[in-house]
């Protein structure tokens, strides 16, 4: 059974930082690309950063670029996505997800590539 339990989510103030997990089970780690995406209260769920199954892509979206980085541990089976410098605006729940295609030459930033996800870790940055 595939399976993606994220951890690491908290209360935390404005500038301060947190590690998100995402522990995966269940198939092969080093074939799929794994994303983070996350949602606020009444807005769509987003992507935020994804790695390639080889570590080879990494991208962010533009507002957590420069203060965060992804990772993965193939020992593990684990990604870890580092942001710093936290605002109000990064509040929302953060789930990762795994890419539906096997080996596929890049991260997609599109919620449908991914089939299985998480249940959620939430992030409140207070001011």
């Amino acid at each position: 059974q595939v399976r993606l339990v994220e951890s690491g989510g908290g209360l935390v103030q404005a500038g301060g930082s947190l590690r998100l997990s995402c522990a995966t089970s269940g198939f092969d780690f080093n074939s799929y690309s794994i994303s983070w995406f996350r949602q606020a209260p009444g807005q769509e769920r987003t992507f935020v950063a994804g790695i390639k199954w080889n570590g080879e892509h990494t991208p962010r979206t533009d507002s957590i670029l420069g203060r965060s980085t992804i990772s993965r541990d193939p020992a593990k089976g684990t990604v870890d996505l580092q942001i710093n410098d936290l605002k109000t605006e990064d509040t929302a729940t953060y789930y990762c997800a795994k890419d539906r295609g096997l080996g596929f030459p890049l991260v997609s930033t599109d919620r449908a590539r991914y089939d299985v996800w998480g249940q959620g870790t939430q992030v409140t940055v207070s001011s």
